[in-house]
């Protein structure tokens, strides 16, 4: 069999928005029925060059260089998404340029929509976190958590939000150790003489940094709650009329003196005779 190589037909090849090329491909046929074959049947040497030629040489006409949308910037309530948008020239296979959007003549594609306009579900909006309660050692923080609309405007029972979700209301604290029980005493009373010695009493208790009774309190630390007291005894001025005399007619004054009793103003006017300078 006899084959021999032809020109085939006439491709145009042309990169998007580029300059073309007219292109004759270079075949394999066999003779005895024009049949194209493989180009190994051929002899290589007398493989004629392809014809290759420019076409469409005129300036590709600008047009509009759309990009792919963004992500929508909310996921509910109504959000923006956003793309490129620019008119551009192809001015050669991997190469153009950005031109002024009044030389594309076509209208102008949207750079901006709505998207995701459904409303949102209610959320859980949590208050803030009150004072660590007690004041001291471990305690609690609580906070007020409640339903709300995503604007914020309505309140809704906590049933319609996921309780999975919910944040805490409650959580631990500590402001550090509380101040030990302490020994609290209260003013001294009335001493119990009216004149010279005797005592007055005071009240002493245990108790915690909150008030509250305790029996914590080291005992070698306890203050006294009574001490010797002493009134001033107020001399009672003798008239020249009157007699300093006991009276008494018992063997009464002299125990007044013996005990001494004669500081309280009762036995010294009773006694004055024998209280006299005692």
């Amino acid at each position: 069999m006899n084959y021999k190589t032809v020109f085939g037909q006439i491709k145009h090849i042309c990169p998007h928005q580029g300059k073309c090329v007219q292109k004759q491909e270079v075949v394999c046929k066999r003779l005895d029925d024009n049949s194209i074959v493989q180009n190994n049947y051929c002899d290589p040497d007398s493989k004629p060059p392809e014809n290759q030629r420019a076409c469409n040489t005129e300036p590709c006409p600008p047009e509009w260089f759309i990009g792919d949308w963004s992500e929508c910037s909310k996921t509910c309530d109504g959000g923006v998404r956003s793309r490129t948008v620019l008119c551009i020239r192809k001015i050669g296979p991997s190469e153009e340029e950005t031109l002024e959007n009044t030389n594309c003549l076509t209208h102008r594609p949207i750079e901006k929509e709505p998207c995701n306009n459904q409303s949102c579900p209610p959320q859980w909006v949590a208050l803030d976190w009150s004072e660590c309660t007690p004041k001291c050692g471990p305690g609690f923080k609580h906070r007020i958590v409640l339903c709300k609309s995503s604007d914020l405007l309505k309140t809704f029972p906590a049933a319609q939000c996921q309780e999975e979700s919910k944040p805490p209301v409650r959580i631990r604290c500590s402001l550090g150790r509380c101040p030990p029980p302490r020994w609290v005493t209260g003013d001294w009373g009335q001493c119990s003489a009216q004149c010279g010695l005797g005592q007055q009493m005071r009240t002493v208790q245990c108790l915690s940094y909150t008030g509250q009774a305790s029996s914590e309190c080291p005992e070698t630390l306890r203050p006294p709650s009574m001490q010797q007291c002493e009134s001033k005894c107020d001399s009672t001025p003798i008239s020249n009329t009157e007699e300093c005399k006991d009276v008494n007619k018992v063997a009464y004054c002299p125990l007044v003196l013996k005990f001494k009793f004669c500081s309280r103003a009762y036995f010294r006017q009773m006694c004055c005779k024998t209280c006299q300078g005692h």
